[in-house]
């Protein structure tokens, strides 16, 4: 009887290790972001360690955005909109490239446009100009800077998905966001 009771508990103990998954075999980012100190919406501290055990989503935007920014948001309300009828849970940060313009008030006003739930999403800034650039560009290793004589910025249109400070993936953000693929990946880190 305890040598079935043993073989019995080493097969569970294997059954439940195959099911953790590798994050470096299942995903194609292994980055990690630095610390950065920011203002969200709400007129709230916020840093980066406050996301050290949790599924996120990330995403570069500023409000003058005359292409891309809207569209990526609307993107993003809608994935958060289906991960709570999917019951998954992951929270958003949409970090603003254009700290000067882009302040708590003004963010909040464009998240609200969109239906954003505070709860879960963060609209940051209160950093400076070189912080956000060199954070976007280190940690992310995607492009982030103003454009010269303009009132626009160039900035990634891709949508991260995180796992406390570890980048795991990016999807496009854009024009064919993978919802599905992005919410089955969030499901995993579950």
């Amino acid at each position: 009887m305890k040598k079935i009771l043993l073989i019995v508990i080493a097969v569970l103990a294997l059954v439940g290790c195959s099911q953790s998954i590798n994050l470096e075999e299942h995903f194609s980012l292994n980055g990690t972001v630095e610390p950065l100190e920011a203002v969200n919406q709400n007129g709230e501290v916020v840093k980066m360690s406050d996301y050290k055990d949790k599924v996120w989503i990330a995403t570069f935007i500023f409000t003058n955005c005359d292409t891309v920014c809207s569209p990526m948001t609307a993107h993003i309300a809608t994935l958060q909109e289906q991960l709570k009828d999917e019951k998954a849970e992951a929270e958003f940060v949409s970090f603003s490239i254009d700290p000067e313009h882009d302040t708590p008030e003004v963010l909040k006003k464009f998240g609200d446009q969109f239906g954003a739930d505070d709860e879960t999403w963060n609209f940051l800034t209160g950093y400076d100009q070189d912080e956000i650039e060199s954070f976007s560009n280190i940690s992310f290793l995607a492009p982030a800077a103003k454009l010269e004589g303009s009132t626009q910025f160039v900035h990634s249109t891709s949508i991260f998905l995180m796992k406390g400070s570890q980048i795991l993936e990016q999807y496009d953000g854009v024009s064919d966001v993978p919802f599905e693929k992005i919410i089955e990946d969030i499901k995993l880190l579950q």
